[in-house]
């Protein structure tokens, strides 16, 4: 009970980025709590426990976002095309642009593009292991994560525009 108790508020947030309900984002988080439970002999120590229960909580978010018939769109390594001057660290927005205002408009981003930027920037996950969560290869989440990136960049850019006039 102490751990659950620790850990449920945190866990809850990290579903409600990927959950739009909150009750269903609960729901997800009572199942990961179950599961980290039913397989902690699986716990090696090699992360925190919270971590590895935040890779559970997601995990199951995904699924579920899937069992709902929201399948995030898988390209193919042929359709894609990773951006030569890529920076990653590049994360630099105007000044006067809140963080209520980035996490609005990162939860407009079309799926494919919001996954891998909550991934990367929020839960600070490498292109090998969003690769592995979402199912995607490294070549799509790097590319994903570029594409998301800019039309975040823009977006804000453009919200930056209208707060100005």
């Amino acid at each position: 009970m102490q751990l659950y108790n620790q850990y449920c508020n945190g866990m809850l947030a990290v579903a409600n980025r990927y959950i739009d309900n909150t009750m269903e984002a609960e729901d997800v988080v009572q199942d990961a709590f179950i599961k980290a439970f039913s397989k902690l002999e699986q716990y090696k120590a090699e992360v925190s426990f919270g971590a590895w229960l935040k890779r559970i909580v997601i995990n199951r978010c995904i699924d579920v976002l899937k069992s709902k018939h929201q399948r995030m769109v898988e390209l193919e390594d042929f359709h894609l095309n990773v951006i030569a001057d890529y920076n990653e660290n590049d994360w630099e927005i105007e000044k006067g642009i809140t963080v209520e205002n980035v996490n609005q408009e990162i939860e407009k981003l079309p799926e494919k593009y919001k996954y891998v930027v909550l991934l990367y920037l929020v839960e600070g996950y490498d292109h090998q292991e969003i690769s592995e969560i979402l199912n995607i290869t490294e070549v799509a989440s790097r590319t994903q994560l570029s594409r998301g990136k800019q039309k975040l960049k823009n977006a804000l850019k453009l919200k930056r525009n209208e707060a100005r006039y």
